[in-house]
């Protein structure tokens, strides 16, 4: 894939008419770069830039914790799986050409797995959201973590079961956020 970056005011334009190489000596890696961006689509695109900041950082503050996949794409796409009907009816498959699925409406980030299509619509939008996630990856744009380390967050339309069980940090926008409650 040719990506092409310019550094405009501290925000990389992707275009198809220049390698990875001029983007930054450290190639992109890709796949991190449109899981963050798919996520901030699905998860924050109706938000101002804090609200895109927050989710974001929801997923940088996961991938530093332990208790979480220690990948971008491990911590989006987290959740139960089921291993395909067309696979699991081959009993000689091998463990590498299974296919498995999300477990519809049980993952980490509901996008995901409910589903729905995957193909943002919003095609401007969505490429504003992989130049700050090649950004962030890249440390060309600054990242700030303005949730005070949150680890969960949900609309303010609902109120889960687990919300009570940790420790609020802040509200932004539709979301509230939290993170393990601290010990006394």
């Amino acid at each position: 894939m040719k990506l092409y970056a310019t550094l405009l005011a501290g925000l990389i334009l992707v275009s198809p008419t220049t390698t990875a190489s001029q983007i930054s000596p450290k190639p992109v890696d890709v796949d991190k770069a449109v899981c963050l961006a798919q996520n901030m689509y699905y998860e924050a695109r109706n938000q101002g830039s804090a609200g895109i900041l927050a989710v974001t950082a929801v997923v940088f503050n996961r991938v530093r914790d332990s208790r979480f996949p220690n990948t971008i794409c491990g911590v989006i796409k987290q959740g139960p799986t089921r291993e395909s009907w067309k696979t699991r009816k081959i009993k000689i498959l091998p463990p590498k050409e299974r296919k498995y699925y999300p477990v519809k409406n049980r993952c980490q980030f509901s996008w995901y797995c409910d589903g729905l299509s995957d193909k943002p619509k919003d095609l401007e939008t969505y490429e504003r959201f992989l130049n700050y996630a090649i950004g962030w990856l890249h440390s060309t744009i600054p990242f700030i973590d303005i949730t005070d380390g949150a680890l969960f967050y949900h609309a303010d339309s609902v109120t889960p079961g687990w919300a009570k069980t940790k420790q609020k940090t802040v509200e932004i926008q539709d979301h509230i956020f939290y993170r393990w409650k601290l010990r006394k």
